[in-house]
């Protein structure tokens, strides 16, 4: 397959609920997409990067910059017999893990049409449904966090993972255990705290959480392995494993007992694919998280979360959980038993909306070979 031509887009699409986390507050998802053209086919992706540098270093004008200049030109016109090469061929770039994901799934999803096969097939899934939680941010006042964790169980989300930050952490995890006592719960700080924050985490210890989410620096691996030392708990890792290799350091150092896999923080499916049997091969259970991804993202993202080791429910809510209406159709949906269905078509594509990419697109350009 040789990729032809390949089309960006910003998008911004309101959130139904401002999402606040340790490092900012978004009421706005903006992304860039990628729309790649290849023997009279197109296939989609989703850089789900920031406006500003918060949870990486990317942002939605360097990934614009990046995939338009760099990673896109290096795809172009030239053959490629699989997915992964899209990877080896971005290599020469640093990071930009984000950028590279977006060009990388558009490909999978083009080869995935052509073999008329889900995407869930190609990348090797073994789950026709996925158990998902929900993700909530942090709230003005804990009795309206407790109101919206409320609200979630009654819809059926099998777990429930909080923000915390300094100052909003043990009394707000008290409280929510004390309304819901057998709720599997879990925590994420990104990157808030430091080791000297220990008797915090100590304390969270007593609440019977799952697991605690990347407490300390996000380029750290060898405090990690002090804390989860001191702790009952899983402590997992999210920003501090940006390629296969820091799992690998993270299991043999006793960094983590979990790790969250999230292919735009990897640079793309087929590093995360990597990371995944990485984890399997040392008996680290891992889960799909999310970066607030459109349907476009979170399509590709449930079809790497039915591959045998993603052991704990996933960020991948239903569309409703964010937007009044996404850019797929039909839109992701919860079932009753708190399961999310695999998309079972023959990639993403048909499922794209274009009249409503279009309503939200803010910018767009067309490179070609």
């Amino acid at each position: 397959m040789r990729v032809e031509a390949v089309e960006l887009r910003v998008v911004e699409l309101p959130l139904r609920f401002p999402f606040e986390t340790s490092f900012g507050r978004e009421e706005v998802k903006r992304a860039v997409l990628v729309c790649a053209q290849a023997e009279g086919l197109e296939g989609w992706g989703e850089a789900p990067v920031m406006a500003a540098p918060l949870y990486n270093e990317e942002t939605v004008e360097t990934a614009w910059h990046v995939l338009r200049d760099f990673l896109v030109p290096a795809v172009l016109g030239a053959p490629v017999a699989h997915p992964r090469e899209v990877r080896e061929r971005l290599r020469f770039v640093r990071r930009h893990h984000m950028a590279k994901a977006g060009l990388e799934a558009a490909v999978w999803d083009l080869f995935a049409q052509r073999a008329g096969r889900s995407l869930r097939d190609l990348l090797g899934g073994v789950r026709e449904r996925v158990e998902v939680g929900v993700s909530l941010g942090i709230e003005p006042t804990v009795p309206e966090l407790v109101r919206r964790v409320e609200a979630f169980v009654r819809r059926g989300y099998r777990r429930v993972k909080v923000k915390i930050r300094p100052g909003w952490d043990v009394d707000v995890v008290r409280e929510i255990r004390h309304q819901f006592p057998d709720l599997p719960l879990q925590v994420d700080a990104n990157s808030a705290y430091a080791l000297e924050d220990a008797p915090v985490f100590e304390t969270l210890d007593e609440f019977g959480l799952l697991l605690i989410e990347q407490p300390l620096g996000e380029d750290d691996l060898v405090d990690h392995a002090k804390l989860q030392a001191r702790l009952r708990t899983a402590v997992c890792l999210d920003e501090s494993i940006v390629h296969p290799h820091d799992a690998r350091k993270a299991i043999e150092l006793g960094s983590c007992r979990v790790v969250n896999i999230k292919p735009a923080r990897l640079g793309g499916l087929a590093a995360a694919l990597d990371t995944h049997d990485v984890c399997a091969s040392h008996g680290i259970p891992v889960w799909c998280g999310g970066m607030l991804e459109t349907g476009i993202g979170r399509l590709a993202n449930l079809a790497l979360a039915s591959l045998p080791n993603f052991r704990l429910p996933g960020d991948l809510s239903a569309s409703d959980r964010y937007f009044e209406e996404d850019l797929i159709e039909p839109p992701v949906v919860l079932e009753p038993d708190g399961t999310v269905r695999v998309p079972a078509e023959a990639g993403i594509a048909p499922r794209v909306r274009r009249d409503r990419v279009d309503r939200v697109t803010v910018r767009r350009e067309w490179i070609r070979a």
